[in-house]
């Protein structure tokens, strides 16, 4: 396994009219993962991904992949990776197979690779159907297919399941959950939809207003939040003065006794001090917040639109 990251950055950024839309960012993607880009619209994502692939130029910053610079080493790397930014590129009045054999014969790769991307992206009996007359998702799996053709080291997707239904959104899923394994893929995927990203992502990045708030694997992530313990009594407020002759200092949210995570031992014993004092508890959850929640902590913003 190579040592470097197969995706590296040192202070990237993109400015228009002077305002930074990407702010000095540091990723570093490692082989083998299912790297979530995790942000709301307009966060950066998008154009973050367009500077990895050339496609648009940084106002500083480095770019690196598999361990080379992308400024002087674009056409190495890009044949190497696949990629799908915003939305499918396809010729509307040929079929699905058509589309595919003009990306094949452009980039001087083996016949046989249209088949087998046809029945990974489950297209392989629509494939003489005119992609005008493709569904959003069949269009979307077509983009897919023409990003996979090469059987890249490196792919990049930028909302794959943008628009798709939910059987839709699951297939996608499922598919990018299989490639690191039976092809060796490194795969970057952005999203707004945090439930996606938290289902297939071993690792993440978070930005927002352009700005890396977090990056780390999904354990590290979820290891920030550390469960805390609700109360729920018949008087919430009683229930916090005989705690406090006890040490304990919790807060009171929606009716509920708020704590901070706590040993088993510490759980019973406020619940047998409240007992004993003549205050019902009729209710002990441990609750831990959702990746959806620690990123509306992080970012502020609303979880999807």
């Amino acid at each position: 396994m190579n040592t470097y990251p197969i995706i590296e950055t040192q202070h990237l950024t993109k400015s228009y009219g002077g305002t930074p839309r990407v702010d000095h960012i540091n990723l570093a993607v490692q082989q083998g993962e299912i790297f979530g880009f995790l942000g709301p619209n307009g966060a950066g994502k998008t154009t973050t991904l367009k500077m990895l692939l050339g496609l648009i130029q940084p106002t500083k910053g480095s770019v690196k992949v598999f361990g080379k610079e992308l400024r002087n080493n674009r056409r190495f790397i890009l044949n190497q990776t696949g990629s799908l930014i915003e939305s499918p590129s396809y010729y509307g009045h040929l079929t699905g197979l058509e589309n595919l054999r003009v990306m094949q014969r452009l980039r001087s790769l083996p016949a046989k690779n249209i088949d087998k991307v046809l029945k990974i992206v489950r297209l392989d009996n629509h494939k003489h159907k005119p992609a005008r007359q493709y569904s959003l998702g069949m269009k979307q799996r077509l983009g897919l297919a023409m990003a996979l053709l090469a059987f890249p080291s490196l792919l990049i997707l930028d909302e794959p399941t943008n628009g798709l239904d939910p059987a839709g959104i699951g297939e996608i899923r499922e598919l990018i959950q299989s490639l690191p394994a039976q092809y060796g893929m490194t795969i970057l995927v952005s999203s707004h939809l945090l439930s996606e990203i938290e289902q297939i992502a071993t690792s993440v990045g978070i930005i927002s207003e352009g700005k890396l708030l977090f990056q780390g694997t999904m354990a590290a992530l979820q290891a920030q939040n550390q469960a805390a313990i609700h109360f729920q009594t018949h008087d919430p407020a009683m229930a916090v003065k005989v705690l406090a002759a006890h040490g304990y200092r919790p807060r009171i949210l929606e009716q509920l006794l708020v704590f901070g995570a706590m040993q088993d031992s510490e759980v019973a014993r406020i619940n047998e001090i409240l007992v004993s004092s003549q205050i019902s508890v009729s209710r002990i959850e441990a609750f831990k917040k959702s990746l959806e929640d620690i990123f509306l902590d992080l970012t502020g913003k609303e979880r999807s639109l």
